[in-house]
């Protein structure tokens, strides 16, 4: 390939895979520091209780301790931020009780940090944390999602409700009159099942304090290191921001659980000064089960309102979101500003209205996970839709198609406006691929098994790269959303990209360095991608949300065409030209009419051997810098097609086909693409049919190990079928790119629920929850035979 070639849009081989297949990757646990010492963390064994007392003197005495540390010892030091202020309808807003970084008087769900022991070994300090005796109060919790507001326990005082804000957003009134006059009325409640992360890699943390600097620096799992530091140095710690560099290695996995601020990490940074060595802790499986943040655990009830030829009028939402014990860094965004807004999907709804009510509980933070709120909506929004066409009688595809949204821009009544799309272009592209038409065969040749087999649909859009920030503010964001990039040219024309975001499996590495070389027109392996370390890069947002390649890939681009700009300057006086006349294609500045040229290379040794061009006007060197704020959301789409076969005597489902079409704007690197929506799917589908977080009445973790909590495995999964079709790109951002990370875990819940749903639809089914088990399945058969 010449280095002139077009990068855009090949399927290149990622640059990053042979240091992780060959296992030369570098993880945090990986790191070790020269007399490094080892932490391990009491955590508690009670869902709810007061703390009276915490007798550490055995564990203090214990072989290999260096240290106990409990809340007392912190004293003075901040609670855990919250980086995102919601305000209740009333206006007030929302409670907002400290998070403390070890539990300070009670602990407020099983897993609670409430006591750091640091030893000379990772064996020594856990066995000295068993040591460490604590005299607990045990109080009533607070467990259940749905009655968490009338209860008549509190979770924490500034809350004696148990509820953080109830928000609202629409036109309620006109939702009302709308529904008033409605030929039809769908209602539907359902609960969207609680889900751990279990990223491959465990979080783990490695602080380290230099007294001759008067520094720290911090080796963590973090999607968001520059996040991570300003809100530990300035919030939490009270230490200079840039006394305190962060460093994100390679980070196996996050899907949201390694974006936020955690008590563990904070607590090895200020400890590490203490004991005066760098203090490592990789998490245990147990504990990450305990401790990382969830996702999802809402309960809903929605309703839908349709004329009598089944155009939309209007949607109610209300629902219950769990926040867990407290509130983790963007969790109060993510049922409301990420959710709610999400409600009007491929659909011109002319009225809705959502209110949220939020409540603290005696379980595990809830935050972002994979889709982070946009799940949430599209399941409630696709299963409402789905079950509204069976109700009418009609086809759920063509209910779908009598309300699409076809003229572009379209603002939406919560509050987004679609720049483009094309729905009906990926609908009927999906159902060509799913070959739908042969369906009705297919179910016949099941029925004769003694099978029922079903077919879904799920039409999801998604909102990626929150933004601006200005807009994003005024709803509460505590934090810019903007993305750095840094293109540092070196003397031979070889080029180092240092960005904000962050890469934890995306392929970044190869995404943006075929983003550079096809800007300036040199060779891929010419391109290096520097991430993750705040020591070396501007200040920037991190990967979460799908942001990546539409707010970091066009913060690189603004960055390579300012150097392009200063290279034509350059150019100009090498080829004794008016720098108008210059030209830049391929790699090679031309005088426009004329065979005079210079290099891209040629005029990179020129800017640092600055002997023809006059440095009164014209700075040596070529490195640029530039941050880039979007304008809006970008909004992938698509349709989703999944057919199931199930066994009613055991309910026992199998997914036997699986059809993802999607509309992301224009593509990068297909073959990268396609791997994040494989992962996407799984995630869905895992969620569909096997994921779901339990707790039982005291509070107990019951599924917190791999034995109990059922991840989908290969033999869960079909061969996918998954097309990007050439759709509409993003009208705002340079590249015309949209995100592609999320959306399978998006579109592919409510696919698999229709489709099951439609499968037992003959044998009195209506509605099916999540996660569709086979024994939850048999149950719902024997209640309807009933």
């Amino acid at each position: 390939m010449s280095a002139q070639a077009p990068y855009i849009g090949r399927s290149v081989e990622r640059k990053e895979d042979y240091r992780f297949i060959t296992g030369s990757g570098t993880y945090t646990d990986d790191i070790v520091l020269p007399h490094q010492a080892y932490a391990c963390f009491l955590r508690s064994p009670h869902a709810h209780a007061a703390i009276r007392a915490i007798d550490t003197a055995a564990a203090s005495a214990a072989p290999g301790v260096l240290a106990v540390y409990t809340a007392r010892d912190l004293a003075g030091i901040g609670g855990l931020p919250c980086g995102w202020l919601i305000h209740s309808i009333d206006g007030s807003p929302m409670k907002e009780p400290k998070h403390p970084v070890l539990a300070e008087g009670k602990v407020r769900h099983v897993g609670d940090p409430l006591a750091l022991v640091v030893a000379e070994s990772a064996r020594e300090a856990k066995a000295a944390a068993a040591l460490i005796e604590v005299d607990y109060d045990v109080l009533p919790p607070v467990v259940d999602t749905a009655s968490a507001a009338s209860s008549a326990v509190a979770v924490h005082a500034e809350a004696p409700d148990n509820v953080c804000f109830t928000w609202g957003i629409g036109d309620g009134a006109a939702v009302d009159a709308a529904f008033s006059g409605a030929a039809h009325v769908t209602r539907f409640s359902f609960a969207n099942n609680r889900l751990i992360p279990n990223a491959i890699e465990p979080r783990a943390a490695n602080a380290q304090y230099s007294p001759a600097s008067d520094s720290y620096t911090l080796y963590v799992t973090s999607q968001n290191p520059h996040v991570a530091r300003l809100l530990m140095a300035a919030f939490v710690l009270g230490i200079p921001e840039h006394k305190l560099r962060v460093v994100a290695p390679d980070v196996g996995g996050g899907f949201g659980s390694k974006i936020y601020v955690y008590p563990e990490e904070t607590a090895l940074v200020w400890a590490s000064r203490r004991v005066g060595r760098p203090i490592k802790w990789t998490a245990e499986r147990s504990e990450s089960f305990l401790s990382d943040a969830h996702g999802r655990d809402h309960v809903t009830t929605a309703e839908l309102a349709l004329d009598a030829d089944g155009k939309f009028l209007a949607l109610r939402v209300d629902t219950t979101a769990n926040m867990g014990a407290y509130l983790s860094t963007f969790a109060p965004c993510i049922p409301t500003i990420l959710h709610a807004t999400l409600l009007a999907g491929q659909y011109a709804t002319p009225h809705i209205h959502c209110k949220v009510r939020a409540v603290f509980t005696n379980t595990a933070p809830v935050d972002a996970y994979r889709g982070a709120g946009r799940p949430e909506a599209t399941y409630l929004l696709e299963r409402i839709v789905e079950l509204a066409a069976r109700e009418l009688g009609l086809d759920p595809v063509e209910l779908r198609r009598r309300n699409f949204i076809r003229a572009f821009p379209y603002a939406t009544p919560v509050g987004l406006t679609y720049d483009t799309g094309d729905y009906e272009a990926t609908l009927e592209r999906a159902l060509e691929l799913a070959d739908v038409r042969g369906f009705a065969a297919r179910r016949r040749a099941s029925e004769q098994r003694g099978l029922r087999r079903g077919i879904g649909y799920a039409c999801y859009i998604e909102a990626c790269g929150i933004a601006p920030s200005n807009i994003a503010g005024r709803l509460g964001a505590r934090a810019g959303l903007f993305e750095a990039a840094e293109l540092r040219v070196h003397p031979t024309g070889k080029v180092t990209v240092f960005t904000g975001s962050h890469s934890h499996g995306q392929g970044h590495e190869t995404t943006f360095a075929q983003v550079v070389a096809d800007r300036l027109g040199i060779a891929l392996e010419d391109v290096e991608i520097e991430h993750g370390d705040t020591g070396k890069v501007l200040f920037g947002m991190g990967t979460y949300g799908s942001r990546s390649l539409a707010v970091g890939g066009s913060a690189i681009v603004k960055a390579a065409d300012k150097i392009v700009a200063k290279g034509r300057k350059i150019a100009a006086h090498l080829l004794e030209a008016g720098e108008e006349d210059v030209q830049f294609s391929q790699g090679a500045f031309r005088v426009a009419g004329t065979d005079r040229v210079k290099t891209f290379a040629e005029v990179a040794l020129a800017a640092y051997v600055p002997h023809h061009y006059p440095l009164e006007t014209l700075e040596p060197g070529l490195n640029e810098n530039a941050f880039y704020d979007p304008a809006n959301f970008t909004f992938p789409a698509g349709t989703y097609v999944c057919e199931v076969e199930v066994d009613p005597q055991t309910g026992r489902t199998r997914i036997e086909r699986f059809t993802a079409c999607d509309d992301f704007g224009n593509v990068v690197n297909p073959m990268i693409v396609e791997g994040q929506v494989h992962g996407g799917l799984a995630q869905g589908i895992g969620q569909a049919l096997l994921e779901s977080c339990h707790y039982n009445e005291d509070g107990q973790l019951l599924t917190g190990s791999f034995v109990d909590y059922a991840m989908p495995r290969a033999d869960d999964l079909p061969d996918f079928i998954v097309e990007t079709v050439r759709g509409t790109p993003c009208t705002h951002n340079p590249l015309g790119a949209k995100g592609c990370g999320e959306a399978g875990a998006i579109g592919s819940p409510p696919a698999v629920i229709n489709a099951i749903v439609d499968a037992l639809a003959p044998l009195g089914v209506r509605d099916v929850q999540m996660p569709a088990t086979p024994y939850r399945l048999w149950q719902t058969l024997q209640a309807a035979r009933r």
